[in-house]
């Protein structure tokens, strides 16, 4: 009942063969790339003053944060007394 049924002929071999595949391409070189010192030192220079600047608005940004504080706890003294 469960058993497969096979085909009374059998199957005929492909009818292609396999052929070698092609050689892979040669590889061109790749073209070179020159970074002169100038552009270096420009990134470089760039990214020390982008970075002072950021220091300096999270200095800033903490200072003001820092003074709000106490000028809310100066203005709440005042009100109870």
């Amino acid at each position: 009942m469960f058993l497969p049924k096979y085909p009374d002929t059998p199957t005929p071999p492909p009818a292609h063969t396999h052929a070698p595949s092609d050689p892979a391409p040669a590889r061109r070189p790749v073209p070179q790339i020159s970074v002169s010192t100038g552009a270096v030192v420009t990134v470089l220079v760039g990214g020390v003053v982008l970075t002072a600047l950021l220091a300096a608005v999270a200095v800033s940004a903490i200072s003001v944060a820092v003074a709000a504080v106490v000028l809310r706890s100066m203005l709440r003294d005042q009100r109870h007394r």
